[in-house]
C-alpha cells in the first residue's frame, strides 16, 4: 500500500519515522499547505494518509477514491471531518497514550515558570538589570510555592491523573472538577464553581468540545475568587482569549501558562500576545507532547495500527 505523510516537519528531525510494515511506496512532505488542489495532487493515489495538523475536510476525502486510511499523528481529530470518512469508507485512527509523561512534565514546567516568574528572572539577569540593581540577589515578584497550595484540575483523564500524583508530591491539594453544571459523579470530584472559587491554580486537560469552547470566559473567570494562575495544555479555544488577556491585566487572575492558542501559529493580533512581559505569562508554541521519548512512543503506536490494519485488507 501507497502511504502519504503530509507533514513530517511536525516531528523532531531526531525521530525516526520509517515506514510501518506492509507500506511498500512511503512518500513523505516537510510540510503540505492548505490547498485543496496540492492536498489532491500529492494524495491522489495514496491508500493511507499520515498527517497531524494538514485539514482533511468532505471535499477532499470524497475526491480521493483509492484512500482507505487516515492516519493522524495526534490524540486530537478535529482536522479531520469523520463524517466524510464513513460516508466513504475511509478509517479514522488517531494515536493515544504517548505523551502520558511528557504533557504533565511540561505542565509543571509552566507552572514553576509562572509561579517563579522564571522568563521575567531570566530577562533581568541577562539585560543588564541585577548588575544595576548592585545587590546579591534581585527579588521584585513574589517566589510562589507549591506546597499548600490548591490545584484545581478541569480535564480528569489519564493526562490528569498524572498531573494529580505530581502536584501531591509537591505538596499541593487537588481538585477534580465534575463537568459544569453537574452534579459531582463521586468523591473524588468537587462541583465544578467550587473549583473555580477554591483553587491557587487551575490546569486545563479537557478535550475541545461544543460544551468546551471557550470554558474559560468572562463568567467563569470571576468566579475565580482566589486569583489563580490558569495553565492549559488543554487546546486554546477551551479559553476566550480576549477575556483571558483582560483578566490578567485587570489583576482578576495571577497569570496564564499556556502551550496552545485559539489560532495556530499565534498572529500579532493575538490578544494573548499583548501579556508577554507580564511575569506570570508564559508561552510555549504547542510543543508539550512532543518530547522525544513521546514522539517515538507515537510512532511505534502508529506503526503497529498501520501494520494491523493493512494486515486485515
Amino acid at each position: 500500500m501507497k502511504a502519504v505523510f503530509l507533514d513530517r516537519g511536525t516531528f523532531l528531525d531526531e525521530v525516526d519515522l520509517p515506514a510501518p510494515n506492509g507500506v511498500t511506496d512511503y512518500v513523505v512532505y516537510e510540510d503540505t499547505e492548505q490547498n485543496y488542489q496540492l492536498i489532491i495532487e500529492r494524495c491522489k493515489d495514496a491508500d493511507i494518509i499520515f498527517s497531524n495538523k494538514v485539514k482533511l475536510n468532505a471535499d477532499i476525502i470524497s475526491a480521493l477514491p483509492d484512500l482507505k486510511l487516515i492516519q493522524l499523528t495526534a490524540t486530537g481529530m478535529n482536522n479531520v471531518d469523520a463524517e466524510a470518512c464513513k460516508a466513504h469508507n475511509v478509517e479514522l485512527y488517531n494515536v493515544a497514550g504517548y505523551a502520558v509523561k511528557s504533557v504533565p512534565e511540561h505542565t509543571f514546567m509552566l507552572m514553576l515558570a509562572a509561579l517563579r516568574a522564571g522568563v521575567y528572572y531570566h530577562d533581568k539577569v541577562t539585560d543588564g538589570s541585577w548588575e544595576q540593581a548592585g545587590s546579591f540577589c534581585l527579588m521584585d515578584v513574589p517566589l510562589i510555592d507549591l506546597e499548600d497550595k490548591t490545584l484545581g484540575i478541569i480535564g480528569v483523564g489519564t493526562i490528569g491523573k498524572s498531573v494529580t500524583e505530581i502536584a501531591k508530591a509537591f505538596g499541593m491539594k487537588v481538585l477534580w472538577a465534575e463537568h459544569q453544571g453537574k452534579e459531582p459523579r463521586n468523591d473524588d470530584y468537587t462541583d465544578f464553581d467550587t473549583v473555580l472559587q477554591t483553587s491557587d491554580v487551575i490546569s486545563l486537560h479537557c478535550p475541545l468540545t461544543e460544551q468546551t469552547q471557550h470554558l474559560i470566559n468572562q463568567e467563569t473567570l470571576a468566579k475565580m475568587s482566589k486569583k489563580p494562575l490558569i495553565v492549559n495544555v488543554a487546546r486554546g479555544g477551551v479559553v476566550d482569549s480576549k477575556a483571558l488577556a483582560d483578566a490578567v491585566k485587570n489583576n482578576q487572575i495571577m497569570g496564564y501558562a499556556t502551550d496552545v492558542f485559539e489560532q495556530e501559529p499565534t498572529t500579532k493580533d493575538d490578544p494573548l500576545l499583548q501579556l508577554a512581559d507580564h511575569p506570570r505569562v508564559i508561552f510555549s508554541p504547542h510543543n508539550a507532547w512532543g518530547s522525544q521519548a513521546a514522539q517515538e512512543k507515537l510512532w511505534k503506536i502508529l506503526s503497529e495500527q498501520v501494520s494491523d490494519f493493512i494486515a486485515k485488507q
